[in-house]
């Protein structure tokens, strides 16, 4: 088994090598989208699905659930998520930052109540996160062209391998039982229904109101993201990533 795990750990590595990169002047406005056709399909895909389900409220979510138990939720999904953070940044030779959410961890996870309160941002040590698309960023894998995935929504084709990836660095995943990770799941897609809901006249503008929304998003998820990764100055109408990363897109 660990021989295979091996293997598919270089497997994923080479795909995310050979990440399609654009030739000379062939994006000059630094948007490389050989997919788009195929992309444009799902983004409406994805659209159909956000309007019928999640457009305005996040599915009634936001305003049918307190918003302390809201809290609650996202404090869980946070901390649920923080070892597969602490395994990327240790990747990327982060070891400060991978120290400080392992203290972060250990800290909501013990006086937070299995992670429903978040004291470890009042003591000073606030929400950081990391997948494992910046982890290739981090070891100079090119971002590759932009991609729309099903349900997911934005990415690239280094995202996407990342994203693959992050399926199996949850350390936690080893330890919980099958109906445990299942809760964790929950708790993680309920916050990003309820993160839909937060900012929907944002996400409703460009997706509802924007002359092509197709456009407008992909530049918004690139802005964004590499800004984020540290690839990209802040543009002057960049705006928080959060409020893109949704479901639906």
């Amino acid at each position: 088994m660990s021989g295979f795990r091996a293997f598919f750990a270089i497997a994923i590595l080479v795909l995310a090598g050979a990440c399609s990169v654009p030739g000379p002047g062939q994006a000059p406005d630094g948007i490389w989208d050989p997919n788009e056709t195929a992309n444009r399909k799902v983004h409406a895909f994805n659209t159909r699905i956000d309007e019928k389900l999640l457009r305005g409220t996040g599915g009634g979510y936001a305003d049918k659930v307190p918003e302390d138990v809201q809290m609650v939720v996202t404090n869980v999904a946070d901390a649920v998520s923080l070892p597969a953070t602490v395994v990327n940044q240790l990747l990327q030779g982060r070891l400060v930052d991978a120290s400080r959410n392992t203290l972060r961890f250990t800290i909501n996870a013990t006086l937070g109540f299995g992670g429903m309160f978040d004291p470890a941002t009042e003591a000073g040590l606030p929400k950081d996160e990391s997948d494992f698309g910046a982890t290739l960023a981090a070891w100079g894998v090119p971002e590759g062209g932009y991609l729309v995935l099903p349900i997911v929504g934005p990415s690239t084709e280094r995202d996407a391998v990342g994203r693959v990836v992050d399926l199996f660095t949850n350390p936690l995943d080893r330890v919980l039982t099958v109906p445990q990770r299942r809760t964790k799941t929950a708790f993680v897609l309920l916050d990003k229904v309820g993160s839909r809901g937060q900012y929907a006249a944002t996400v409703d503008g460009v997706l509802y109101d924007s002359a092509d929304s197709y456009a407008q998003l992909r530049l918004i998820y690139l802005q964004n993201r590499r800004f984020e990764l540290g690839e990209e100055a802040p543009a002057a109408d960049v705006i928080d990533p959060t409020e893109i990363d949704t479901t639906g897109f």
